[in-house]
């Protein structure tokens, strides 16, 4: 960075920009071929014009609904934006407003606003296990003992909705493979249902996020997530399975319910979900009635989707136990008292499990995470 900062930036100033103008054309220039490195393409094409901006670089009036940038020269352009109404909650004292992003396509001018806010994660009562999946997602609640609180499945239609918006684009593909490059009104159908598609998927991850965090907030419950990190790469299915997963929006999903308990001041955790859906949550054996039901140990009859959620939960609440102790979130049924003297043992457990730098955290009520919400005007 420093080797590039050296190169450019005297070169930069003399074509009239601002010194923070500088500092930013140098790391978008670095993130671009960075990225066309990672994807080993030929050569760096910057495609969007857009611009990050500095609080020194724009003044945001809110009363009159303004916005002036800071151009070449010392000069500056006034905006006019048109201001969705849900931009009025995050113009508090709760909310700071960071850098700002201008972007020019399709003869349009959008600027998307960064906030950050301080999140305080509020004490855990209960886990919360989340399996997604294709059409549903489900969820499964047990309290710091591991006891059963609640369970339920909140349906995901978005998937099969988009997948029938793509199939009815590459049947124009197919039914004009030679023309739809060139003639207009083909290739602007095409488009339509691409977006449709696009649209689609996000209403329903928005939805599904929404639900979900707004049952951990009703049971003040920790979050557990699926740890899927490659899916897409180890994944070896049928052709049918192929085009469901190419438009499975699971990362969506989880960034989604992130953010938004973030801000509802949830705790999110990611586990492996390695055999969570082929082992009983209660002990003993499973019987595999069929693919998605399955029989426990206690003669009821489940899906593997509310295992799979159940496993995840119990596996986040012996990852808490281990990590930080239940001592972290209720209070011991028998600690011993302040001025009592402990055995060694106990009091040597007592003290890493004070000194470890979660549950200090936790206890004293410093923020965990820093958010940012990207809103679009």
């Amino acid at each position: 960075m420093k080797e590039l900062h050296d190169k450019f930036y005297k070169t930069l100033r003399q074509q009239g920009f601002r010194v923070h103008h500088c500092h930013k054309i140098e790391r978008r220039a670095r993130e671009v071929v960075k990225a066309v490195k990672k994807n080993k393409g030929s050569k760096p094409v910057l495609r969007k014009l857009t611009a990050r901006l500095d609080y020194q670089d724009y003044r945001l009036d809110k009363e009159n609904r303004t916005l002036r940038i800071a151009v070449l020269n010392h000069e500056w352009v006034e905006l006019r934006p048109l201001w969705c109404s849900y931009l009025s909650k995050y113009f508090s004292n709760s909310w700071k407003l960071k850098e700002i992003v201008v972007s020019y396509r399709n003869n349009e001018i959008w600027v998307y606003l960064t906030f950050e806010k301080k999140v305080e994660p509020r004490k855990p009562k209960t886990v919360m296990g989340i399996d997604v999946n294709f059409d549903n997602v489900t969820y499964t609640i047990i309290n710091l003992h591991g006891n059963l609180v609640t369970m339920g499945v909140i349906p995901f239609n978005g998937l099969k909705r988009a997948l029938a918006r793509k199939v009815i684009a590459k049947k124009l593909q197919r039914k004009h493979s030679r023309k739809w490059r060139y003639i207009r009104g083909i290739r602007e159908a095409i488009k339509k249902h691409g977006r449709r598609a696009r649209n689609i998927l996000v209403d329903s991850c928005h939805y599904i996020s929404r639900r979900i965090v707004e049952i951990a907030k009703e049971y003040d419950a920790l979050i557990a997530l699926e740890d899927l990190n490659k899916l897409r790469n180890r994944a070896n299915g049928s052709r049918k399975y192929n085009k469901k997963l190419s438009l499975w929006a699971y990362r969506r999903i989880q960034s989604y319910i992130h953010y938004k308990a973030l801000i509802e001041e949830a705790y999110i955790v990611h586990v492996n979900p390695r055999g969570t859906s082929k082992t009983s949550p209660i002990g003993g054996k499973l019987v595999f009635i069929s693919y998605r039901w399955v029989k426990l140990s206690n003669e009821h009859i489940i899906t593997r989707d509310i295992i799979a959620s159940w496993n995840l939960a119990l596996r986040d609440l012996k990852l808490l136990t281990r990590d930080v102790g239940l001592r972290g979130f209720m209070e011991a049924p028998k600690a011993p008292k302040p001025d009592a003297n402990p055995r060694r043992d106990e009091g040597e457990t007592h003290a890493s499990i004070q000194n470890t730098s979660s549950f200090q955290k936790i206890m004293h009520g410093q923020p965990l995470y820093t958010l940012q919400s990207y809103d679009i005007k």
